[in-house]
């Protein structure tokens, strides 16, 4: 039997991404962000509200950066998402976070997280408050790099459970993408 819970934002799994800003002034900001996605091979889109920091600064900015949260640093990312940069200017500091200016875009890489997406901003609209980004880069640390490829396991990525609000580790394989299904092709 089924249970139906209506219209709801539910979706498994929901990547925990980490948006990080600079402001007017060049500090980082950095927010947590779980409504986002792939939107085509080269853009991103995400939910963010107006009222975030981080909106002001990718508006004046032109560009932000998307760091997949990982297990290690479940605190920092959430403290990131629950404090507001409208309210505690050096959230980024007090996350513990420390910032690399990135290399393609005007925007921070946040050196904790070793996984990052560099983006331009294509559009924000207010009334939907849907981010579209250009990827220009993607940048991964090597430590969680096998065989110069980015190894899950390593990287340990967190997806957030939106019914329980509650985060959890993405590692085990349990499969072939594009492989396994053929066994079903006859």
């Amino acid at each position: 039997m089924r249970k139906n819970f209506g219209a709801k934002a539910l979706l498994f799994p929901m990547p925990v991404l980490i948006i990080g800003t600079y402001d007017k002034d060049g500090n980082p900001d950095a927010m947590n962000a779980a409504w986002g996605g792939i939107a085509d091979d080269t853009q991103i889109n995400i939910c963010l509200s107006p009222s975030h920091k981080t909106v002001a600064n990718l508006k004046e900015r032109g560009a932000f950066t998307v760091s997949v949260a990982d297990a290690k640093h479940v605190t920092e990312c959430d403290y990131v998402g629950i404090e507001s940069a409208n309210k505690v200017a050096d959230k980024f500091t007090k996350a513990g976070f420390h910032a690399t200016k990135s290399e393609f875009v005007d925007a921070p890489l946040i050196d904790e997280l070793p996984f990052a997406l560099e983006c331009k901003v294509i559009s924000y609209d207010e009334k939907t408050c849907r981010l579209l980004g250009e990827i220009v880069n993607v940048t991964c640390d090597e430590s969680v790099l096998s065989n110069d490829k980015i190894d899950i396991t390593k990287l340990a990525p967190i997806t957030y459970n939106p019914a329980a609000h509650t985060y959890h580790v993405i590692g085990e394989k349990v499969g072939n993408a594009f492989s396994d299904g053929k066994k079903l092709m006859k």
